[in-house]
């Protein structure tokens, strides 16, 4: 098969604009101004108003999960999940995310021991989990990175065997399911994130997904300061309310979301006949049972068969105009607040570390256009060649 580097014109100029990673959803903004006016209407701005519910109760359907609570973000949902199951001491986590999923756990007293991360679906390795449980472990904290579900039936077959609570943070995995069961409904909680950058957003929120109806009432408190009227306050709650003007724009975007799904995935196969063979370049994709979320599109560079390491590839698609995202990178073990605890040594985590070194999130959105495909992939069939 020949290669689009063989096809290549010999120069190729920089896009006259940046093109970025991702470009946010934007609901037509005379509907939006229009549907404002109810929330004028009524002067509620936040504390669970008519808007809220709407899209509790909508979000309920979309995630196919019994309880839904909304947040004003995922990181005081993800860290009002942990509080909820009253969690402490050890939880064993990946190094190979957002700092966000490691920080909650800080947040809450809690030490994370990090676990190294399966070679292909760069999620939490289950082969290494047993062996990091100890009498201060008190659950598994995974990551559905880039929408690829973790190993959620090994991982829940050692939580049941250990008495230990699973969180998933599914920040990625929006509408993601795995043999038509909704990705939501494994584990305990899941943390679903709604900030501007993930495919459905509310221009800033979150969301929790689970299954327990004794969970509702006390998440539900947690995020609304622990009161349960006017002069009473039965526990040390935090304020993680979604507000009425986030409603709204989320019960807009939900509307646009299948369409945007349907372009990205057509995007995505165009990457995959134009990144077709180019040697040392793969892209990172969910399994077959997997419904993908389209959240991202994420290649690997292998710099013994491609030439020049990652991080060279995206300096060159920089200096092109292309806005691409070594992401994760670094590991979360690598920060000066975590690279201390014993979990974080490099001999523990070398699949991860390799895997950091080599993943580019590459342009992925609705509006981006077949001629800048094209073009973004002859930029990397050029690359290793220019340099």
């Amino acid at each position: 098969m020949t290669s689009t580097k063989s096809k290549m014109p010999d120069k190729i100029e920089p896009f006259a604009q940046p093109i970025y990673v991702t470009r946010p959803l934007l609901p037509d903004l005379d509907r939006f101004t229009e549907r404002l006016k109810e929330v004028w209407a009524t002067g509620w701005l936040s504390n669970a108003g008519p808007q809220h519910r709407v899209l509790e109760e909508r979000m309920r359907d979309v995630l196919k999960v019994p309880y839904v609570s909304l947040f004003n973000n995922g990181t005081i949902a993800l860290m009002v999940a942990v509080q909820s199951l009253r969690l402490q001491g050890e939880v064993i986590t990946t190094p190979f995310t957002f700092p966000a999923t490691t920080h909650v756990l800080a947040w809450n007293g809690i030490t994370p021991v990090f676990c190294d991360i399966h070679p292909e679906t760069l999620t939490l390795d289950p082969d290494h989990i047993e062996g990091l449980i100890t009498n201060k472990t008190t659950a598994i904290l995974g990551v559905h990175v880039y929408g690829i579900p973790c190993h959620v039936k090994r991982i829940q077959e050692i939580a049941d065997r250990h008495g230990l609570r699973v969180i998933y943070d599914a920040a990625h995995a929006f509408g993601a399911e795995i043999g038509g069961r909704a990705i939501g409904t494994w584990g305990d909680i899941s943390m679903f994130s709604f900030h501007p950058t993930k495919l459905f957003h509310t221009a800033e929120g979150g969301a929790l997904g689970y299954g327990n109806a004794n969970l509702k009432r006390r998440i539900d408190l947690l995020k609304n300061f622990g009161i349960t009227g006017p002069f009473e306050v039965i526990l040390p709650g935090i304020n993680g309310k979604m507000n009425e003007l986030s409603a709204v724009m989320g019960q807009l975007v939900l509307d646009m979301v299948e369409e945007e799904r349907r372009l990205r995935r057509a995007i995505r196969q165009q990457y995959a006949r134009e990144l077709r063979g180019i040697p040392g370049i793969s892209i990172v994709s969910v399994p077959d049972d997997v419904k993908d979320s389209q959240q991202y599109m994420v290649i690997r560079v292998r710099k013994e068969t491609y030439g020049i390491h990652r991080t060279e590839l995206f300096e060159y698609l920089k200096q092109h105009n292309v806005i691409t995202r070594p992401y994760f990178y670094p590991l979360i073990s690598d920060y000066p607040c975590y690279r201390q605890l014993p979990s974080a040594n490099a001999d523990g985590l070398p699949i991860a570390r390799k895997v950091t070194e080599e993943v580019l999130a590459l342009p992925f959105y609705g509006g981006l256009s077949d001629k800048s495909v094209t073009t973004i992939c002859r930029m990397i069939a050029r690359a290793s060649s220019d340099r």
